[in-house]
């Protein structure tokens, strides 16, 4: 049985990522390359006897080594020297595409061509010769259309022919002009007879071009300065043909060569209509209808995840507060448990999953619906027509809509940033998440409202998320002067055409995406939910100021102090808020009225089987009731809050405290999902800057907001 290493590459927008699905299906796994957030596709699977270990390179337009993408790629066919490269090439756009597959030949590995999208292609009038194409390039080309795994077949045929006959399938060495190619053999000579080993790690010519070029990677990993005189020789023996400099005159070959091949290769019929595409472009980029049109779409997206997935999580949360405790409370009373461990399994353990589960129907969607706009092509138009606005904090139009995500929930947000192209934007976008006010904040802003405002609620509420909004623009311009000093990358937007992404595509990205949160970040919250079980019930049975919880509320309070809110109970209560906001409120009840235990009457089981399957039904037309009958956002709704905590709020805190407590509320962390989701994503480095801002902003904030209020009179 033979084993082979199948790289793919190819340009954003190309359907590579719809290809390597129909390829590989649910064999994709998918992880980050080694140090960094760039997402890893890799998969395993076999056609007839012949076992193919697929990679999904970072989608490119180039292997210049500028972007961390770029990086990964070059790296990866260079270091890792994969049997054979697959470049995935959007038929309709054939010259631009071109450009990587020359770049690829020179690393003189077998390249397949994919021309995928090969319908549209004919859709436009267009005829491609692929025979004459092989014919240039010395390569397979494949006509493909992935949304309907037309083309498949033939693919992984011409990948087992060539695993079969590697030397019969070596690229053309394409003639890049004299004065280059005696500049090559002047590089080639002079490493032979210096270097001799580095043959055995770098494809030759590819690295003769990149020593050409004076890449400063390859020079650095060969130990080459750049000054040794075969180089100098083979440069000035350019330069005195050529008046710019070399990296450019190869770029201008490169981009000369896929010129002339897509003359030979393609013919265009006229087609004398304007298509789809730019008739809806003259509306959705129109300048003053853009925008209106972009909140318009997030509006809705944003109202349909959480409209239809409140109800399921409402489900889920029911089940396993509900059904499940008393299930795992019954049969560990069975076994003569003590009464802690049976409080460990059902107020941690159980919570814990619980807390992880109850964002998955909410995550799903929001992913499904990220995953459609981008596969649709109008994800690229909303970045476009958002782009001069964030460039005030750096950015780029696309880090508007993660942004926009974390009203309701902070956590898609950190996942939505995977349609930015670079780290820096990535983690910019990520840093500025939290103060955007998010659903699970409200149930407490009611409270104290409802205590402390009743006469101007709907005000103070518009204020703090005016604040939030203000506050991720002041720290997205100082993270921009301090961290991430410099220039704004350039960012070049293409705009695909319109398309209608697959059900099969649409469900397997969701999947990767909800398998990603729940195996990194559901750890983390999984372990942190039992730590804080032991904060609030050691020493078990002590009352709640007694506890280690009560005792670091006590120690810790003091820090609060000159904010308004410097007792146990708010410190203990911001603590447990880190779990999740609205665990502020259900600490508050805790503490401060106490739960009366009532004996009530178990339902049998069959009961209870019975009512968890009749919630589901329920919950799914609720659920489409919803979406189709609601004008605001269900997941922003609370309940009433118990008029006898507001009562007892209102004698510790004043309205000058209570609106501080709630600006400390809405700037610090979000929860722990969004922490570990950050860390997953970022890594510790990332996180720890994240603690550091959202600890100190919060107290400046609201101690600015208390003490200027003291000054002025308020309280």
């Amino acid at each position: 049985m033979k084993t082979i290493k199948v790289a793919v590459a190819g340009n954003p927008n190309s359907g590579k990522s719809t290809l390597i699905n129909a390829i590989a299906g649910t064999n994709l796994y998918v992880g980050n390359w080694p140090g960094v957030t760039v997402e890893k596709k890799t998969a395993t699977f076999k056609v007839d006897d012949l076992t193919i270990d697929l990679v999904d390179l970072p989608g490119t337009y180039s292997l210049s080594p500028y972007t961390q993408e770029e990086i990964i790629a070059r790296d990866f066919i260079v270091k890792e020297k994969p049997d054979i490269i697959i470049d995935v090439v959007d038929s309709t756009n054939l010259e631009r595409n071109l450009y990587l597959a020359i770049q690829l030949l020179e690393l003189g590995i077998p390249v397949v061509v994919a021309l995928n999208i090969y319908d549209e292609a004919k859709k436009k009038g267009y005829e491609i010769n692929t025979n004459a194409m092989e014919q240039l390039l010395g390569i397979k080309v494949v006509p493909t259309v992935a949304t309907r795994k037309e083309g498949i077949k033939e693919l992984l045929q011409a990948i087992k022919e060539i695993a079969d006959s590697p030397d019969k399938f070596r690229p053309r060495i394409l003639n890049y002009g004299a004065d280059v190619e005696n500049a090559l053999k002047i590089i080639e000579n002079g490493i032979r007879q210096s270097r001799k080993e580095l043959i055995e790690i770098y494809p030759i010519r590819w690295l003769c071009l990149k020593l050409l070029e004076e890449d400063e990677r390859v020079l650095k990993e060969t130990g080459f300065t750049g000054e040794e005189e075969f180089l100098k020789k083979a440069k000035s023996h350019i330069l005195k043909a050529q008046e710019e400099d070399i990296e450019s005159m190869l770029a201008e070959i490169r981009y000369g060569i896929a010129h002339g091949i897509t003359q030979e290769v393609l013919r265009k019929k006229d087609v004398a209509r304007i298509d789809l595409t730019q008739k809806i472009d003259k509306i959705v980029l129109n300048r003053y209808l853009g925008i209106p049109i972009f909140l318009a779409i997030m509006w809705l997206a944003f109202k349909l995840a959480f409209d239809f997935s409140q109800p399921f999580s409402d489900w889920i949360d029911g089940l396993i507060s509900g059904p499940i405790k008393r299930w795992a409370t019954v049969g560990l009373n069975a076994l003569n448990s003590p009464e802690w461990l049976v409080s460990l399994v059902t107020d941690g353990i159980i919570t814990g999953v619980g807390a992880v589960l109850v964002f998955v129907p909410l995550i799903g969607i929001i992913m499904f619906l990220m995953t459609l706009l981008e596969g649709s092509g109008y994800m690229a138009r909303a970045a476009f027509v958002m782009d001069r606005l964030m460039h005030f904090i750096g950015l780029h139009g696309k880090s508007f809509i993660p942004l926009v995500l974390g009203f309701g929930c902070n956590v898609p947000s950190i996942y939505a940033t995977r349609v930015l192209e670079t780290e820096r934007d990535r983690k910019l976008t990520a840093m500025i998440c939290p103060p955007i006010s998010c659903g699970a904040r409200l149930p407490v802003y009611v409270l104290f409202i409802g205590a402390f405002f009743t006469a101007n609620g709907a005000t103070v509420l518009w204020s703090l998320y005016i604040l939030g909004i203000i506050m991720g623009i002041v720290v997205g311009f100082i993270l921009k002067n301090t961290l991430f000093k410099g220039p704004t990358p350039p960012f070049i937007m293409e705009l695909p055409p319109y398309r209608i992404p697959t059900l099969r595509d649409l469900r397997i990205h969701t999947w990767q995406k909800l398998k990603h949160f729940l195996i990194k970040a559901g750890t983390f919250i999984f372990a942190s939910s039992i730590v804080f079980w032991f904060l609030l019930n050691t020493p078990y049975g002590v009352e709640k100021e007694n506890s280690y919880l009560g005792k670091i509320g006590q120690t810790v309070s003091p820090v609060f102090e000159p904010l308004g809110f410097g007792n146990w109970q708010a410190t203990s209560a911001l603590i447990t808020g880190v779990i999740a906001k609205e665990v502020v409120v259900t600490t508050m009840a805790e503490i401060y009225v106490p739960e009366k235990k009532e004996e009530k009457e178990q339902p049998a089981f069959s009961e209870e089987i019975k009512n968890i399957f009749a919630g589901f039904v329920s919950a799914v037309g609720e659920a489409f009731y919803n979406v189709f009958s609601r004008f605001g956002i269900s997941a922003w709704e609370t309940e009433e809050q118990p008029e006898e905590l507001q009562n007892k709020l209102q004698t510790v805190f004043t309205p000058l405290s209570a609106y501080a407590f709630l600006v400390f509320v809405l700037l610090y962390l979000p929860c722990l999902t969004f922490a570990f989701t950050l860390r997953a994503e970022f890594g510790w480095k990332t996180l720890g800057w994240v603690l550091i801002i959202y600890l100190i902003l919060p107290w400046i904030t609201a101690f600015v907001v208390y003490q200027g209020g003291r000054l002025l009179g308020l309280e």
